[in-house]
């Protein structure tokens, strides 16, 4: 019977994480950029299965492996050059000589220590990047944008229902059709007045529910005549940065 999980190197392929999920009635295999091969199994399968089904696989894996190393070659590697920066924090990168992968957020820096005897490159080192990046960012997202929701909201008449603050993979924000505002923790990487430009997008769906004349002639009333513009800047940023 296989373990629930662990960490194993495979001739051809590399680190394959091998990891038991209930969820899972049969074998099945994730590839994702920055992580490793998992293998997903129900758990008490058999260990020999498993390791047979990877040596089936293996030309298929490697081969899909191409494709994901050429995305991971245009996503962002942070290390200690990285210039990366939030609305309330920026980031530092430096290694250490601990053994554990240590990080703070304090005065306006997010500061991350790795050990010295791994490179930054190391996916263990960037996963950990970049939770801590995400977790920052939710923290702060949660002060900002609820606020600037409420002030926009009572400057400009808008009734909105609750705000909610999601890590989105292809949108800024949302608005429901009971008028919840969703807005992506992202937004804190973008300039302020970008910020603001999307709280107001999203109010102004409260009233107008599609992108239709109607729509635009509000948000154009609310951002000084600037929707046009505003929404080509945007057009600047990817909401995903990795």
């Amino acid at each position: 019977m296989a373990k629930d999980s662990f960490l194993m190197h495979i001739s051809g392929i590399g680190p394959v994480l091998f990891k038991a999920n209930h969820r899972y009635k049969r074998l099945s295999i994730k590839l994702k950029p920055f992580e490793y091969v998992t293998v997903m199994f129900p758990p008490g399968y058999s260990s020999k299965k498993v390791m047979a089904f990877v040596e089936e696989k293996k030309a298929w894996i490697t081969h899909n492996l191409k494709k994901i190393e050429h995305i991971e070659q245009r996503k962002t590697v942070f290390d200690e050059n990285s210039t990366f920066r939030t609305h309330s924090f920026q980031l530092k990168v430096e290694k250490g000589a601990g053994s554990d992968i240590k990080m703070t957020l304090a005065k306006g820096v997010l500061n991350v220590v790795y050990p010295a005897h791994l490179p930054v490159t190391d996916l263990f080192v960037q996963n950990t990047i970049r939770k801590g990046i995400e977790e920052a960012m939710r923290l702060e997202a949660k002060i900002v944008l609820p606020k600037k929701v409420k002030d926009f909201a009572s400057r400009y008449h808008f009734s909105y229902n609750k705000v909610f603050i999601k890590n989105l993979k292809s949108r800024w924000g949302s608005c429901s059709a009971v008028n919840n505002i969703n807005l992506n923790l992202q937004l804190m990487r973008l300039p302020e007045h970008l910020i603001d430009y999307v709280v107001l997008h999203e109010l102004c769906h409260t009233k107008e529910k599609n992108h239709g004349p109607g729509f635009w002639t509000l948000l154009n009333k609310v951002t000084g005549g600037k929707a046009k513009l505003l929404a080509a800047e945007m057009k600047q940023y990817r909401t995903t940065i990795y």
